[in-house]
């Protein structure tokens, strides 16, 4: 592990977390299972109970140097965060997050397009608390600030949006909260801090559902939150109330999937924007939501601010109705059908975006299809596209 800020990302995914402490002589941190922490007798009990436990052996359920080394290596990857909390999910680490800042009375205003369980929570598990949510255009930016009153306490970002991707102007957006002493949230899952470190952006918290693109492999429940400057105590402390942890065996295989991430993202983003290219200029497609595409909404914010894109797009087909959609999906072979994303394998499902929506309206010209691109050859996954658009025609009778 190094604290030189010269190093660069790639580098960072291989040494971070890496303390010789941990590791005892060996590459990766070892699992570390606990729950009973023994101590040597009542004294160093009590003189470790008044003490911070943070990087401390206290009882299993505030961590051991397994969940810890993957902690500090994605505190790393963000320049300028304090530090990183682990949860069992990436809903998990997003409902900790928001206990973390809101309580009855508060406002918060959420992006409508985010993801479908963070609506879930925000409609639901806090509306029952008593906290208001009102949801906000993505494309909205510095228009951010009328939307801002004296009960906002929180603003949730997703950028790219889920399932549509929608890029949102996330500088213009912590500007004026920051103005008026709101804290920022932000899902980063799909671009990770790899190809946008918010953290140095002003955002107070980035929210990684590490299940995806860290654990890498389709094997790992998993989620994050990495605070900013004077953020992370209250988050931890939130955290610790709600008896959040993860198992020492789940953080070491996040943390072998971190380590070879940056290579896995390159295949990603060239195999998917080469995939996505090919469907834009096909005549069975009327648009390619893609961040990269000039017609995705935000790809001018897109290139000002990211350093690439991820394998997870969406494409709108030029008509058709749910059936026609499905006979695509189903004659795929080398895309499962599943949910989830950020593993070696394509992926490719259905979504209605408008049936998530609260203030937006996006009319499409038909039916939507997300597509996860894997590692697997681009050009056996165009083959193979191809085979699925033939079967929506011909359930279309043309």
């Amino acid at each position: 592990m190094s604290d030189r800020d010269d190093i660069r990302p790639a580098t960072r995914l291989v040494t971070g977390g890496r303390r010789k402490e941990w590791t005892a002589g060996v590459v990766n941190t070892p699992v570390w299972r606990a729950s009973t922490i023994l101590y040597d007798d009542v004294a160093h009990l009590r003189a470790t109970g008044a003490r911070d436990t943070h990087h401390r052996l206290f009882y299993g359920r505030r961590g051991t140097p397994t969940q810890w080394s993957l902690a500090d290596a994605l505190t790393e990857l963000e320049p300028g965060a304090e530090g990183t909390f682990l949860y069992p999910s990436g809903v998990a680490a997003v409902a900790a997050c928001l206990l973390t800042l809101l309580s009855p009375g508060d406002e918060l205003l959420l992006v409508d397009s985010a993801y479908d369980p963070t609506r879930g929570i925000a409609d639901k598990l806090l509306a029952r608390m008593g906290v208001t949510t009102r949801y906000y255009d993505p494309m909205i930016g510095a228009g951010i600030a009328e939307l801002i009153g004296e009960r906002t306490r929180a603003i949730f970002m997703e950028s790219p949006g889920s399932l549509t991707f929608e890029v949102q102007d996330v500088p213009a957006i912590v500007a004026a909260a920051q103005a008026r002493g709101v804290a920022t949230v932000i899902d980063n899952t799909w671009a990770t801090p790899l190809l946008f470190p918010v953290i140095g952006l002003g955002v107070d918290y980035a929210i990684l559902a590490c299940t995806k693109y860290i654990g890498g492999h389709s094997d790992v429940m998993m989620g994050s939150v990495t605070a900013g400057p004077g953020r992370f105590a209250a988050l931890r402390e939130t955290s610790f109330q709600l008896g959040q942890v993860v198992s020492a065996d789940d953080a070491y295989l996040a943390s072998r999937g971190l380590r070879t991430m940056g290579v896995r993202l390159e295949r990603h983003e060239a195999s998917a924007l080469r995939i996505a290219q090919w469907l834009a200029a096909r005549p069975e497609v009327a648009q390619v939501l893609h961040p990269a595409l000039p017609s995705c909404p935000g790809h001018d914010i897109w290139t000002r601010d990211f350093r690439g894109a991820a394998g997870l797009f969406s494409f709108v087909l030029a008509g058709g109705d749910d059936a026609a959609r499905t006979a695509l999906i189903d004659t795929l072979d080398h895309f499962g059908i599943g949910y989830s994303w950020g593993g070696f394998e394509s992926l490719a499902v259905p979504v209605d975006p408008q049936r998530h929506r609260s203030v937006t309206d996006r009319a499409f010209a038909g039916p939507v299809v997300r597509l996860q691109i894997g590692l697997e050859d681009a050009d056996d996954l165009i083959a193979d596209l191809e085979r699925g658009l033939a079967a929506w025609r011909a359930a279309r009778g043309v």
